[in-house]
């Protein structure tokens, strides 16, 4: 069987997993679970052939015109290279652990064979962006994606929460893909077709006339679709959605899918400085932000969804200073350690008994009942912090050490500016990662809240895929900054010493001084009764932990819902943390400019309509009403009203003519 062959079936058997899911899902439910699974795991099998055949080598093209359309034609076209070839088996592992640990997580859920066919064809969407040679077949994964994205987040469609988060994803990411959309058909019509090689062949060759206007249309598709700043709200939201959806989504496809796009299509942004520049701005507003949120939030998803706009953060901060290896390198990592986090995070949140959602704060006591959980989903947030040996950390450096060479003149991909503004952010960020992964660990693991009720041992199949992640988030990065340049562009990914030593010695000290300050808060909670900051009306922790503390007179006590007052985030933020727990207002800002403008116009175009055209309306139908009722009021069926009538008329009509007569 050929490559292409090969290729071919990689997408081809979930979409096929999915398709027999939902026509099967009611009638013979046995089969709903293996239709999940199997399709999938072919599908990584076969990815990985693929890239066992590719090999680093010459990409693999095939193409083929499906039919004509034009001046510029729509081709059924793959390209495989090195960048397509791993992040096939990537999408591949993760949607494989994702549907494994489903069967587990969802085992009671009525509508899991409706979520599994269409986990099953988002993973299918996604392979499809990543081996597409044509960027029309590439925007029919891409969009395929969001509408699974829509209904997967609003799974729960019960929750008012679920509702709104998946109307928000749907919305933010279709807003990015107009401009996206746009931008595409410019390109095109520039190279003369949308397939990727001959776009590329017209950028080396000068022939792109418009390369920033360009550049810049297709960064809102990838700021919608990879959350990047403005458009990453929806993101922290789509966590009421099931945590492996939250994973799949994070790790392997939808935010994934925008920096992809950008390392096939490199060289048009390289094109432009000014997207450059555009770019490295926007990836260092999310990656300090991001981390800066992350550092405030309760809820351990909404942690984690920070974390992944942080992280792709980076990946679009290597890609600004023009090297996309590093940026997939980051990908590829962060795919394994980041589906770890939020899969070990729904071991957390099956131990608490909800659906979705966990409060670190009232945490209690998971290290002895979830031992599993607690030792991945430490190696995976040592990878977060980039702590050596593990992948976080060779990946990490490879995006700091190419903006260092970009400001140190050793490449001259990338304008000197872009270099600046990433490794300044990609260093501050590095502090705030570590500390936000500390405080995850500390108060998910040694948390002071309440004890949840304990719903026994997990199923087999979630934990078994823990560890199955566990193994590439620990070992990746070692050996993989010595492999990969035979892969992509043959640049050298290895750390250098001087963004290692920093990049480390920050994250250490990021990590050192939340320990130091959740002792002084834990030291503080100590004197508060542990029931103390339980019922408070505005539920504000410290607010209620610091009056309590003043008065001697602690709030409430309830215990059985107590949060963990213990809380550093609070106390390395200070006044900055009401701001960073509420996204800085992100959402209050567009409210206030798209909403409620919108909301105030839909309000006018409703008061004209009722109150201007409906008026003429009924004024039109008023008259022959009034006409009618008259003369139905005239119509008594009494002779003698009749008969009077037309005497009465008889001599008013004789009085006319000889007034007339007599006038003559």
């Amino acid at each position: 069987m050929t490559t292409t062959t090969l290729a071919v079936l990689v997408p081809l058997l979930p979409f096929l997993g999915a398709v027999a899911g939902l026509l099967l899902g009611r009638t013979a439910p046995g089969f709903v679970r293996p239709l999940a699974v199997l399709p999938t795991l072919a599908a990584l099998v076969l990815a990985a052939l693929v890239a066992v055949r590719q090999g680093g080598d010459a990409a693999v093209d095939a193409a083929a015109e499906l039919t004509p359309t034009g001046s510029v034609p729509v081709e059924l076209a793959l390209h495989i290279d090195g960048f397509a070839a791993l992040a096939a088996v990537l999408v591949g592992l993760v949607a494989s652990c994702v549907q494994i640990y489903s069967t587990g997580y969802l085992r009671d859920d009525p509508r899991y064979p409706s979520y599994a066919a269409l986990v099953s064809l988002f993973t299918s969407a996604m392979l499809l962006v990543v081996y597409s040679g044509d960027l029309m077949v590439l925007l029919v994964g891409w969009e395929v994606m969001g509408i699974c994205s829509y209904f997967l987040v609003g799974h729960y469609w019960e929750t008012p929460q679920a509702r709104a988060a998946s109307l928000k994803a749907f919305l933010v990411t279709k807003l990015g893909d107009v401009p996206f959309l746009i931008g595409l058909f410019a390109l095109a019509t520039d190279a003369g077709s949308f397939r990727i090689t001959r776009i590329l062949g017209t950028v080396a060759s000068g022939g792109l006339d418009h390369p920033t206007v360009i550049a810049l249309l297709l960064l809102a598709g990838v700021a919608g679709k990879s959350a990047q700043f403005p458009l990453h709200t929806w993101l922290p939201d789509a966590m009421a959605g099931p945590t492996p959806v939250s994973a799949l989504i994070h790790a392997a496809t939808m935010v994934a899918a925008g920096v992809y796009f950008i390392a096939r299509l490199l060289p048009v942004f390289e094109a432009s400085q000014a997207a450059m520049v555009v770019l490295a701005v926007m990836a260092a507003v999310t990656m300090a932000g991001s981390a800066l949120a992350a550092l405030a939030q309760d809820d351990i998803k909404r942690v984690l969804a920070y974390s992944t706009i942080g992280q792709l953060g980076y990946m679009t901060g290597a890609l600004a200073v023009g090297d996309r290896g590093a940026a997939v390198f980051h990908l590829l990592s962060h795919g394994a350690f980041k589906a770890l986090l939020f899969l070990a995070a729904g071991v957390i949140i099956h131990a608490a008994g909800t659906n979705s959602l966990a409060a670190m704060s009232r945490m209690r006591n998971l290290r002895d009942r979830i031992p599993d959980a607690y030792w991945t989903m430490t190696v995976a947030l040592l990878a977060l912090a980039a702590i050596p040996p593990f992948s976080g950390f060779f990946s990490k450096e490879a995006v700091l050490g190419v903006a260092e060479h970009v400001v140190t003149g050793h490449t001259e991909h990338a304008p000197a500016a872009a270099g600046w503004i990433v490794l300044v952010t990609g260093l501050l960020t590095a502090v705030l990662t570590a500390a936000y992964a500390t405080r995850l660990w500390l108060l998910a693991f040694r948390g002071r809240g309440a004890e949840a009720p304990d719903h026994g041992r997990q199923p087999l199949t979630m934990t078994v895929v823990l560890w199955v992640l566990a193994v590439p988030s620990l070992a990746l990065g070692g050996f993989a900054f010595r492999v990969l340049p035979d892969w992509f562009d043959g640049r050298d990914l290895g750390p250098t010493l001087t963004t290692s030593v920093l990049g480390t010695g920050l994250a250490l000290a990021g990590g050192l001084v939340t320990y130091a300050a959740w002792r002084h808060t834990t030291a503080l909670a100590a004197r508060v009764p542990l029931g103390a900051v339980a019922a408070h009306p505005e539920g504000d922790a410290a607010r209620v932990e610091a009056e309590a503390i003043a008065t001697h007179e602690p709030a409430y006590g309830d215990i059985a819902h107590a949060p963990d007052p213990a809380d550093p985030g609070r106390l390395l933020l200070g006044p900055l943390h009401r701001h960073a727990a509420a996204g800085f207002h992100l959402d209050a800002v567009y409210t206030a400019l798209f909403v409620r403008p919108v909301q105030a116009g839909a309000s006018l175009v409703r008061f004209l309509d009722r109150e201007v055209v409906e008026t003429y309306v009924r004024g039109a139908g008023a008259l022959p009403r009034w006409l009618g009722t008259a003369v139905r009021r005239s119509q008594t069926g009494n002779v003698q009203t009749y008969v009077s009538a037309l005497l009465a008329g008889t001599v008013v009509l004789a009085v006319a003519v000889v007034l007339v007569a007599t006038g003559a």
